[in-house]
């Protein structure tokens, strides 16, 4: 099912994230690491905005999600508890949609038109991925020993 597929690669970036997080030395110093790891969790509302237009009836609950704090600086501890709280939401979406959801249109602020579902998300995971590599670049300027396995999770 494509669906898993795409499911299994926002996973697979939530793990490299939170992985990242855990990296991070206890003084960060002058780094603006707090305000970015807030907005991971405006990268995962994006996520759970997309799959609750897919499926506005059954994800209803997904409305008190505009309530929880995005894009402020936080600890790596509130940012993993709150990753955590869309991880789940979104999981429990994808266990909604099916494949022939992906090709729906839904119409956005930027395009009115409508742009499909696997748009909407693969932008979403862009999002995530960009400042996901934004953190690993912050853990490399503050002498953290990362490397490529630490952005990414390889197969076999």
């Amino acid at each position: 099912m494509l669906t898993e597929s795409v499911r299994a690669k926002i996973d697979e970036q939530i793990d490299r994230t939170i992985h990242l997080i855990g990296l991070l030395p206890e003084h960060t110093g002058p780094w603006p690491v707090g305000e970015l790891l807030g907005h991971f969790s405006d990268c995962l509302a994006g996520f759970c905005a997309v799959l609750y237009r897919a499926h506005p009836e059954e994800l209803a609950h997904f409305e008190s999600l505009r309530s929880l704090p995005v894009n402020q600086a936080c600890t790596p501890e509130a940012a993993c508890r709150s990753i955590a709280t869309y991880r789940t939401h979104i999981d429990h979406a994808f266990d909604l949609l099916g494949d022939s959801d992906l090709g729906r249109r839904l119409s956005t602020i930027f395009v009115p038109e409508g742009e499909t579902v696997l748009t909407l998300l693969l932008g979403n995971l862009e999002h995530l991925i960009n400042h996901k590599h934004q953190l690993f670049t912050y853990l490399k300027l503050m002498g953290v020993a990362v490397g490529t396995p630490d952005l990414y999770q390889f197969r076999g």
